[in-house]
């Protein structure tokens, strides 16, 4: 349905470089093709660097960034992977407040991949069951969270619904999810 986020903005939070390019691309087509409008939101203006797995992608023009804008300002947020980019946002006092400040509003979140990372900075998958990449089953559980082998798992245990996925293979499910989420 093309119409079924008319209205809606979603925050797509990145680091300057280091966001795998699919998790970011699919998500944000799925959005537009929804009718929602997305926006790039970083720690830095300007561009910020993609990649597909270790190699460098395209770049992509930042819409605003965490210092200028907050949550108030949008729907939802969606966390792309990539195991740089949400090593570098949990060392961001800016990015993790962001995202808490989604949680304490009781907007959706949908992270995929790595982006669970700064879920745990930012203190907000305690008793939430979720999925990510296999290797942060331990930093999660240790969070608090309920970790769970799925292709996506859709959480309403909390302040808000939160979406996840593993991998860019679970993709197709993520976006769908993330939509259905979005669409409230």
């Amino acid at each position: 349905m093309a119409d079924e986020l008319r209205g809606k903005t979603v925050a797509f939070l990145v680091a300057p470089e280091g966001t795998e390019q699919v998790e970011l691309t699919e998500p944000w087509r799925a959005v537009e093709d929804a009718g929602g409008r997305p926006l790039l939101v970083s720690t830095q203006s300007g561009r910020v660097q993609a990649f597909n797995h270790l190699d460098k992608a395209d770049t992509f023009a930042v819409d605003t960034t965490v210092e200028v804008s907050g949550a108030d300002e949008f729907d939802a947020l969606v966390l792309p992977g990539g195991v740089a980019n949400p090593d570098y946002l949990r060392t961001q006092p800016s990015a993790v407040a962001f995202i808490k400040a989604f949680f304490t509003a009781g907007k959706p979140v949908a992270a995929i991949c790595h982006a669970p990372w700064t879920l745990i900075e930012a203190d907000v998958v305690r008793g939430r069951t979720l999925t990510s990449w296999p290797s942060l089953r331990t930093d999660l559980h240790n969070a608090g969270a309920h970790w769970v082998d799925q292709e996506v798992v859709v959480c309403h245990d909390g302040p808000n619904t939160l979406v996840s996925s593993r991998k860019p293979d679970d993709l197709k499910a993520f976006c769908q999810a993330t939509v259905e989420a979005l669409r409230g």
